[in-house]
């Protein structure tokens, strides 16, 4: 089959890489299989210039340091700030066993090492798709066809970044398990929905760390100043969420060199106030080391102990952050930030408080300001509301990352994506989701006022979104990395284990407050899907009616249509064929530019596609029509703005094409003369645009030589007035059509698919951004060509 093309290439090895080297130095052999085109218009657009292989960048230790920096400030906040709660949230009903406290303190000491330092930063990371539940799924989509949407390309798979390292051992358990993702429907909706509630319960994370981050730095005050109420701590909280939202706009990079400082004197202070508990107050805590403490508080205590579970998992919010928030930094950057500065700290600082509350039983309720010495009370005061700022700062930058993801791969509303650093790349914003969040957050703040109920609600969204990731992971273990089934068994009997404990223990307060983060993941889920249920229906409905090859001809034919100069990009979401908006274009104006590409806007999955390998071309017969096909690929972290000439670079490509195919042809021709090539192979001195063409067999080398040269001068010639065709029309000027289709459901209808599309789908489009917006299409060289689609 056309479509099927298999690429062994491995650019990760270095025996490829001398072989690739040693190939540039002699000529190629071009197999007339690889040479050989079909048409687009049922098949997919097919590059003709071969692209050479980029590796992934190499990032500079200075960068990575630098990143590393910026990332205490974006990344830590909200794990940096647990501190401030855990040991509250946890005793909730007060100290009733002085070792209880060595046994909460071995649970955070172990909680902490599994689930940030080993799963996440060692783990998880590995799995690197520049972040988030979405670049899971986009690793799993990779490797095994379980997408919904029929727009995959056997080109997709010459993109360098789509390579995937795997090694070479095939393990049956990793066939088997791909092969039943792939036949399955269930199986591919159910991972599609799984990575939805991932998605929602990460924005939760996104509204709940504020709220709770703010309100118990800010309650510290309560302690210098017993005067000021709950109702004025609450109001303060407001005020500064606000103030947060509002700096949102300058963006990740200049927030992050602005935070960074602050929490690494965060990070410093309770560090070192931690030394000083420790070896004031009792030394001895560290037997928490030993999990026997576990055991034993688990005997005493039964079912309290498990439900304590849900204060005791707080130390690790915000651990989605560093999985999340990647795309911003770099693996090795969080990496080295997290074990030289993050991870120490908290095992100081919880250490620290439990060696203070072993001396002083009664005071939990707020243990760290309590814990913190005199001198230092207002100075730690001031950096732990900064840092709870920054705190919330992390899982927001994170929310922006995860919507750009899940926008781009077709499961979320367009919304405006602003690419906020020109330095770094993945640094984003995105005003409408920034202010919606602004709202929910001070709904939140205002309607539960304390942070023992957002804290129930919190660890929900947390242990939700840790176990979605495990089983993703999993996955990812068995089919891609073909890890040793010993190595699975203990992630899952380990890591696994722990987290459905945790899990179980947090859904056990849902009537108190934990039921918000559902409710969020609930709403924000009817929106995906909504979103991407129709977006597919759209999909298919132009898959099936696409135009064929033989009625394009006939619109070529036609003696009304006239030809106007200039160059016409008619942008449309299907990438296999011409779709069926053209014709009612053609119909109602029966008129075409002299050049006609149409652009389909195509994301792969993976996170960035290099700018040399985004556009593929296809000519759509007849040749006189001067009409195009192109693919434009982008990786679900590449940023389409104004700043991106996408018209200079997208004709500039369209030339090249013009070019390769010219020289395809030649090749093509001499191919045909070598009848009695015995190995049906062409030997090309360099690039495909080379001038000199060698032939290898027994062929009358003089009779192909004239051919050459005869079919040269044409063939240039031909090509000169192509390209100087495109360069007038390029002059006289660019016109951007756009199909907007209407969507109705089809008269026979259910009720469900009628609310589905007529009022949810088509509320959620009237109410968002349009696609010019997404793209900054200029208005004054815009046109929209709408018709309606009966689903």
């Amino acid at each position: 089959m056309p479509g099927d093309v298999v690429d062994n290439h491995d650019p990760n090895t270095e025996d490829n890489e001398q072989e690739v080297a040693s190939q540039e130095l002699k000529p190629r052999k071009l197999s007339w299989q690889k040479l050989r085109r079909y048409d687009s218009l049922d098949i997919e657009s097919r590059s003709v210039s071969s692209h050479p292989v980029h590796g992934s960048k190499v990032v500079k230790w200075s960068v990575i340091l630098q990143l590393a920096f910026q990332s205490i400030g974006i990344v830590y906040g909200d794990i940096g700030t647990s501190p401030l709660y855990v040991y509250a949230s946890t005793f909730t009903n007060g100290i009733h066993h002085v070792d209880d406290i060595l046994g909460v303190l071995s649970l955070i000491l172990y909680t902490i090492t599994l689930i940030p330092l080993i799963k996440y930063v060692f783990i998880v990371l590995r799995a690197n798709d520049n972040g988030g539940t979405f670049a899971l799924y986009s690793l799993i989509c990779r490797y095994a066809k379980v997408g919904l949407l029929p727009s995959q390309q056997a080109e997709d798979h010459s993109v360098s970044n789509f390579q995937l390292e795997m090694p070479s051992k095939r393990l049956k358990m990793a066939s088997r398990l791909k092969s039943k993702l792939e036949n399955s429907r269930f199986a591919k909706f159910f991972l599609l929905m799984a990575t939805m509630l991932g998605t929602s319960m990460v924005i939760g994370d996104g509204v709940l760390t504020p709220c709770i981050s703010v309100l118990s730095a800010v309650g510290g005050i309560k302690i210098a100043a017993p005067a000021v109420t709950e109702e004025s701590v609450v109001w303060i909280s407001v005020a500064i969420l606000i103030c947060l939202f509002l700096v949102q706009r300058l963006g990740t990079d200049k927030v992050g060199y602005s935070f960074a400082p602050i929490i690494c004197v965060w990070f410093t202070l309770i560090g070192g106030i931690g030394v000083y508990n420790f070896f004031k107050f009792d030394p001895s805590v560290i037997k928490a080391l030993n999990p026997m403490y576990i055991i034993a508080y688990f005997r005493r205590n039964k079912k309290d102990a498990w439900i304590s579970l849900g204060g005791i998992v707080l130390a690790i919010t915000g651990t989605e952050a560093l999985f999340a928030d990647v795309g911003h930094f770099t693996v090795q950057s969080i990496q080295i930030s997290m074990c030289a500065v993050t991870y120490p700290a908290l095992i100081l600082a919880y250490t620290g408080q439990a060696a203070f509350l072993r001396k002083h039983t009664d005071l939990v309720s707020d243990t760290f300001f309590k814990s913190t010495p005199d001198p230092l009370y207002w100075p730690m005061f001031v950096v732990a509301v900064m840092a709870a700022i920054i705190a919330s700062q992390a899982m927001i930058s994170g929310t922006f990352s995860i919507i750009q993801q899940s926008l781009a791969l077709g499961c979320f509303p367009r919304v405006k994506i602003v690419h906020t650093s020109a330095k770094y790349e993945g640094q984003v914003y995105i005003p409408e989701i920034n202010y919606l969040l602004m709202l929910a957050c001070v709904g939140v703040t205002l309607g539960f006022r304390t942070t023992a109920k957002i804290g129930n609600a919190y660890g929900i969204a947390v242990v939700f979104v840790m176990t979605l990731t495990s089983s993703f992971l999993v996955l990812i273990m068995i089919m891609i990395w073909k890890s040793n089934i010993l190595l699975i068994i203990s992630y899952i009997l380990i890591i696994g284990s722990v987290e459905f404990l945790y899990l179980s223990s947090v859904l056990y307060k849902f009537d108190q407050g934990g039921y918000l983060p559902l409710a969020f993941a609930a709403l924000l889920m009817t929106i995906m899907y909504v979103w991407n249920d129709v977006y597919r229906r759209k999909y298919h409905y132009e898959l099936d009616h696409k135009i064929s090859a033989e009625r394009v001809k006939e619109i070529a034919a036609e003696t009304s249509l006239c030809r106007i100069p200039g160059l016409a990009m008619f942008y449309s979401e299907l990438v296999q064929g011409i779709p069926p908006i053209f014709q009612h274009y053609v119909g109602n104006v029966p008129a075409l530019h002299s050049v006609l590409v149409f652009v389909s806007i195509k994301t792969l999955p993976v996170s960035k596609v290099p700018a040399e390998e985004r556009f593929l071309f296809r000519r759509v017969q007849p040749k006189e029509l001067n009409v195009f096909r192109c693919v434009a690929r982008y990786g679900y972290t590449d940023v389409r703005n104004e700043e991106e000439p996408f018209e200079r670079i997208l004709v500039e490509k369209l030339k090249e094409f013009i070019k390769d195919d010219y020289w395809l042809s030649q090749m093509l021709l001499i191919n045909n003369s070598g009848e009695n090539n015995t190995n049906g192979e062409v030997v090309v001195d360099g690039e495909l645009s080379s001038d000199r063409l060698v032939i290898n067999g027994d062929q009358n080398e003089d009779q192909v030589e004239n051919a050459r040269r005869f079919m040269d001068e044409k063939k240039r010639e031909a090509m000169e007035r192509e390209l100087e065709m495109v360069d007038n029309a390029w002059r006289a000027g660019v016109v951007h059509l756009i199909g907007e289709s209407e969507v109705v459901a089809g008269k026979e209808a259910g009720i469900f698919k009628r609310i589905l599309i007529d009022y949810a789908y088509n509320f959620l489009k009237k109410n968002l951004r349009q696609s010019e917006k997404v793209f900054d299409i200029p208005h004054k060289r815009m046109l929209k060509v709408g018709m309606a689609y009966e689903l």
